[in-house]
């Protein structure tokens, strides 16, 4: 191991193990994401000055739109992955598609699967569509916090090869050091993204203009995502697509296209909603 390698952290994947029972820290992580953004969001739903007069979800929809917005994560990150990044693998074997605790979501497939669980969960409700989308897409840098961190823990998802003085050398990368490109993730997507909407939220009534915090939320994912790409190793059965762009960055493009259209959107409806 070079020497200004720092070594990878000797984390047990498995927290606890009864019999054939294991809890596994990456099980973990997206529970707390989910628990802790249903939590922030009651916060958000019962400020009144921060809506106005828009209509919004009670406290109990939102304890209801926290089962499908599970499933919509869990189904559609799962199929996202299969379908995306490792088709060949999943057609040949498809009983490992079930097996989520070996690893294997795809950020943009839970987006997709939570549109839909969002889409259903609204008809017939007092509130809108985009509603729900801006308060998803407040919550959402709480889980990818958390998941990057579990991608950290496990370890996979880990970056290119490099000399920075924090490098690392992960176990079952090979023995060069490399980014720690998961945490670079958890930093931007996770802890500046929630930092920035948070402040729009509770700062700049931004809750009181629909599409604000969606638009904002699909631009600052859909960048942070693209330049993380440069340092992170792309998916071995993937590589490098068109001779340098990964997977990653061509499916994060269009949320940036999408959040820019919804900004645009929200302005032009009007100012606020008082």
């Amino acid at each position: 191991m070079p020497l200004y390698a720092i070594p990878f952290p000797d984390i047990n994947p498995v927290l606890i193990s009864v019999g054939p029972l294991a809890i596994r820290w990456y099980a973990l992580a997206y529970i707390a994401g989910i628990l802790i953004g249903w939590w922030y969001l009651r916060r958000v739903v019962v400020a009144d000055r921060l809506w106005g007069s828009l209509p919004r979800p009670t406290p109990l929809e939102l304890d209801d739109f926290v089962v499908w917005a599970t499933l919509g994560i869990i189904l559609g990150g799962r199929l996202g992955y299969v379908i995306f990044y490792n088709p060949a693998h999943y057609l040949a074997d498809p009983y490992d598609i079930p097996q989520l605790w070996n690893g294997g979501m795809s950020f943009h497939g839970g987006l997709v699967g939570s549109i839909v669980a969002m889409w259903w969960f609204t008809r017939g409700r007092a509130f809108s569509l985009m509603t729900l989308f801006d308060l998803f897409s407040a919550a959402a840098p709480i889980g990818l916090l958390f998941g990057r961190l579990a991608n950290f823990i496990k370890p996979e998802l880990w970056g290119r090869p490099t000399d920075v003085a924090w490098a690392m050398v992960f176990p079952g990368a090979g023995p060069l050091p490399r980014h720690p490109s998961q945490l670079y993730e958890a930093g931007l997507e996770g802890i500046v993204l929630f930092a920035v909407l948070a402040v729009m939220i509770w700062n700049r009534d931004a809750l009181k203009r629909p599409g604000t915090i969606a638009g904002t939320f699909g631009i600052g994912y859909g960048l942070a995502r693209i330049f993380v790409e440069f340092f992170r190793e792309p998916d071995a059965q993937l590589g490098y697509l068109l001779g340098f762009v990964t997977m990653g960055q061509i499916l994060s493009l269009p949320l940036v296209i999408a959040g820019a259209g919804l900004l645009i959107w929200s302005a032009r409806r009007r100012t606020a909603i008082a």
